[in-house]
């Protein structure tokens, strides 16, 4: 039981076989094989769609050139925990660690072919991989050991190096140890990484202020070394989105109504402050549309636009739109957050499990359920009934379990299927 809505750009690859080249209003995107498992993630670039489904397989969609635009379609058999697009790379993690990557920056010889990049770090302990993120040029690795690697085009010192003495690498170069998280974007040439002590390190392409170093680093066009970002908001991040020339973060702060905030560096034309200069440091996004019944449960951020969900059904955009990807019906660019209409949604009680992926031009809305716990499957096989109440218990280790009306139906209806 899949649901995915597209918006945007239909070419590189077109989507829709008989669909208009700008797709301006959301509609139901659906496989030709409608036994297609559970969606688990998109990831979307300017030349491919990578969908991956819950039993680890996926299905690529490629720009293939001939006269109708008709897209390529490559079923990949493998165990996938994780896939990443960027602009001319793409990146598989299977549940064993490894990653599997293409593109002419990682493998010029052939950039057609997957290859194991993480056979290739030097350190032999160092090869099981717990994620993957893409740039616009290069991949990043974080490993089961924390540590932070690079891989494919340093041209503006997106890995951390003098992009004059190291342009390209075609093998993983450690960029930091100790680390948490890494966050970039699929059409961005700057990187941010977050230490195990919770400090943010960036570096890459700063030329409109989209690493928030502040105005006395406004000369430097590249930063071609990991630099401590100062000046965070308050609270602890949950994730950062990059896009072509400015950075989104999403703040989370306990003690404050909303708990969760955005806040936005470069820019000004994309960034949704509404402010004609450039913010060189992270400013909160601030609408009336984010009230403070409102939580965000998911943005992601394409080349120059951003979309936002929030947990009353609130989907919220702005930015570039000449393709249709922000999904108001029209081409007209947004400088300042507004409100889509969204279509009907058939899971919409549990609108957490939404997500949002934004690529080059184009925008995916999908449902993606967390997985069940065992305690749901026993459940789940103590009844016949198709329909549930709420049931709420406490276990032995003092943990509260809710098994929602909603989700035991839905497990149930994909057994029967």
């Amino acid at each position: 039981m899949n649901e995915i809505i597209f918006f945007g750009w239909n070419n590189y690859p077109k989507l829709f076989k008989n669909g208009e080249f700008a797709i301006k209003k959301p509609i139901q995107f659906k496989f030709e094989n409608e036994n297609e498992k559970q969606i688990k993630q998109i990831s979307t670039g300017r030349f491919s769609t990578i969908f991956l489904f819950e039993n680890g397989k996926a299905i690529e969609y490629l720009n293939k050139n001939d006269s109708n635009q008709n897209p390529e379609k490559i079923q990949i058999e493998e165990n996938i925990q994780k896939v990443s697009v960027g602009v001319q790379n793409e990146a598989i993690l299977t549940k064993e660690g490894n990653v599997f990557a293409k593109g002419k920056d990682i493998n010029p010889n052939n950039p057609k072919e997957f290859i194991n990049i993480s056979s290739l770090i030097e350190d032999t302990n160092d090869r099981i991989i717990q994620d993957i993120v893409s740039g616009r040029y290069a991949i990043y690795l974080l490993t089961s050991n924390q540590n932070a690697y690079g891989i494919g085009s340093n041209r503006y010192g997106q890995l951390g190096f003098d992009s004059k003495a190291l342009p390209k690498t075609e093998k993983p170069i450690l960029m930091m140890k100790n680390v948490s998280k890494i966050f970039s974007g699929n059409t961005s040439n700057h990187v941010f990484i977050l230490n195990s002590n919770q400090e943010l390190f960036g570096c890459g392409w700063n030329q409109k202020g989209q690493l928030g170093l502040g105005e006395s680093r406004k000369e430097e066009t590249k930063i071609q070394k990991l630099t401590k970002i100062q000046n965070i908001p308050k609270g602890k991040i949950i994730d950062i989105k990059c896009g072509n020339d400015y950075s989104i973060m999403l703040i989370e702060n306990q003690n404050e109504n909303p708990k969760r905030k955005l806040y936005s560096c470069g820019n000004y034309q994309l960034n949704g402050l509404g402010k004609s200069l450039f913010t060189r440091e992270f400013t909160e996004i601030k609408s009336s549309l984010f009230e403070n019944d409102d939580n965000i449960i998911d943005f992601s951020v394409g080349n120059d636009h951003t979309l936002i969900l929030t947990s009353n059904s609130k989907l919220i955009g702005f930015g570039y739109n000449a393709y249709g990807q922000l999904g108001t019906e029209d081409t007209k660019n947004q400088l300042i957050p507004i409100q889509i209409e969204l279509p009907k949604l058939r899971f919409n009680e549990d609108i957490s499990n939404y997500h949002i992926s934004c690529g080059y031009q184009k925008s995916f809305i999908y449902y993606s359920p967390r997985p069940f716990s065992n305690l749901e499957e026993d459940l789940i096989k103590l009844f016949e009934r198709k329909e549930f109440c709420n049931i709420s218990f406490k276990t032995e280790n003092g943990e509260i379990i809710e098994a929602h009306k909603l989700i035991l139906k839905y497990r149930l209806n994909q057994n029967q299927n």
